[in-house]
C-alpha cells in the first residue's frame, strides 16, 4: 500500500482530495470560464473559439469539418481554450489517425495477442452515466509496442462508441493487484498515455488506482512526469481499506462490478 508521504512526494490525489480548480481565465477577454469536466453544454466563448478553430483547421484539413462541435470543443479544454495550441493538437491527431488507422478502426485480428490477456472490460455507469472501465495490471504481458499501441487504440475506440447520449468521459479503476516487474512495460505505458492525452484528450473523467503494490511506484515514478497536470487531477490512489466505500461515492451498488462487491459481472472489452 502507498503511504501518505509517497503521495505528497509525488502530488497525488488521495481520496479526501479536494476538487481541482476547474476556472480558466480567457486571455481575449479576460473572462473566467467555468471548464467543468462533464458539463456537455457549450457556453458562448467556447461557441466562439470553436468557431474559430474550425476556420483555421479546415485550411489544412478540409475533411476536419466532418468533425463535430463537441470534438472541437475537447481538444480546446484540452489546451485551456488555446485556439492555436489545440488546433495544433487536433491537426496532429487527424494525421494521426489518417496514418495509423486507415481503414477508420482497428480490426481484433490486428491485436490478437494483446486480447488474449484478457485484461480490460466495461460494464455499468457512475452517477453522472459515464461508463466504466476496469484494467487488471497484472494480466498485462508486453506484445510489440505497434500491436499493444493498435489496442490501446481499439479500446478507446470501443470505450467512446459505448458512450451514452450527453457524455463525453469514462471513469476506470485499474487494479494492480498481483502486479510485478513482469507486468512492468514503461514503453507501452507511456504510449497508451500519449494516445490518450493527445489523441483522446477531456475523455478521462476519473481514474481510481486501487490494490497498489509499493513496487509499482518504481514504474510510477518513471510515468509520473510525462503526466499532464489536467489528468493528474483525476488520478486517485485508494487505500484497500477505503477501497467499496470510495468506489460508492461515484458508482451505485448496482452498477459497480462484482469484484469489488457490487451486482455488476465484468464484460471483456472486446465482446463489448
Amino acid at each position: 500500500m502507498m503511504t501518505s508521504y509517497l503521495k505528497n512526494k509525488l502530488g497525488l490525489a488521495s481520496v479526501s482530495s479536494s476538487k481541482p480548480d476547474i476556472k480558466h481565465v480567457d486571455k481575449e477577454t479576460e473572462t473566467e470560464v467555468e471548464l467543468e469536466a462533464d458539463t456537455t453544454d457549450i457556453n458562448e466563448i467556447e461557441s466562439s473559439k470553436i468557431k474559430i478553430m474550425r476556420t483555421l483547421c479546415e485550411i489544412e484539413d478540409p475533411s476536419s469539418k466532418d468533425e463535430d462541435d463537441y470534438m472541437i470543443r475537447r481538444f480546446l479544454r484540452a489546451r485551456d481554450l488555446d485556439v492555436e495550441k489545440a488546433s495544433k493538437l487536433f491537426l496532429k491527431y487527424r494525421k494521426w489517425r489518417e496514418e495509423f488507422i486507415p481503414n477508420g478502426f482497428i480490426s481484433p485480428s490486428e491485436i490478437s495477442n494483446d486480447i488474449s490477456h484478457n485484461k480490460l472490460f466495461m460494464q455499468g455507469h457512475d452517477k453522472m452515466g459515464r461508463p466504466i472501465v476496469v484494467v487488471f495490471g497484472s494480466r498485462h504481458k508486453q506484445t510489440t509496442l505497434d500491436e499493444f499501441k493498435r489496442y490501446v487504440t481499439f479500446t478507446l475506440d470501443k470505450i467512446c462508441a459505448r458512450m451514452p447520449g450527453g457524455q463525453e468521459k469514462f471513469l476506470s479503476i485499474a487494479d494492480l493487484k498481483g502486479w510485478g516487474y513482469a507486468n512492468s512495460d514503461i514503453r507501452g505505458y507511456l504510449a497508451a498515455l500519449s494516445i490518450l492525452q493527445d489523441c483522446y484528450p477531456e475523455r478521462l473523467g476519473k481514474l481510481y488506482i486501487v490494490h497498489v503494490p509499493s513496487i509499482f511506484m518504481t514504474a510510477w515514478k518513471v510515468i509520473y512526469p510525462f503526466i499532464d497536470s489536467k489528468t493528474k487531477k483525476k488520478i486517485v490512489f485508494v487505500e484497500d481499506k477505503k477501497m467499496k466505500l470510495t468506489l460508492l461515492s461515484d458508482i451505485d451498488e448496482n452498477q459497480l462490478p462484482e469484484v469489488y462487491g457490487g451486482k455488476l459481472p465484468l464484460v471483456p472489452i472486446q465482446e463489448c
